[in-house]
């Protein structure tokens, strides 16, 4: 199993940008999928932004064209850069790795990430 490592999070205002980074503890293949999920308190966990092996991408309405996610494979690492953030936005975001054939689910998860947005 992959290990993977969240860094990025914190409090910021609305409006303003945070850019998460995951890190897999070893090769991830780059036909892997990867992304990010969030769950806020007293919500489902929700799917936030994938990219899978091939670059195709999956958002959630609620954050497209705010957040933008890319991955690096040379550094094992997926990123999510998060512009125009509301007070909604705030959750625990962890990172995932999957293989092609779970769509977007993931089966590695990170510890996850605090991200505050304050109003």
């Amino acid at each position: 199993q992959v290990q993977l490592v969240e860094s990025g999070g914190g409090l910021v205002q609305a409006g303003g940008s945070l850019r998460l980074s995951c890190a897999a503890s070893r090769t991830v293949f780059s036909i892997m999928t990867m992304g990010w999920y969030r769950q806020a308190p007293g919500k489902q966990r929700e799917l936030v932004a994938a990219i899978t092996g091939g670059g195709r991408t999956k958002y959630v309405d609620s954050v497209k064209g705010r957040f933008a996610i890319s991955r690096d494979n040379a550094k094992n690492t997926v990123y999510l850069q998060m512009d125009s953030l509301k007070p909604e936005d705030t959750a625990v975001y962890y990172c995932g790795v999957g293989a092609p054939t779970r769509g977007w689910d993931f089966d590695s998860w990170g510890q996850g990430t605090q991200v505050t947005v304050s109003s």
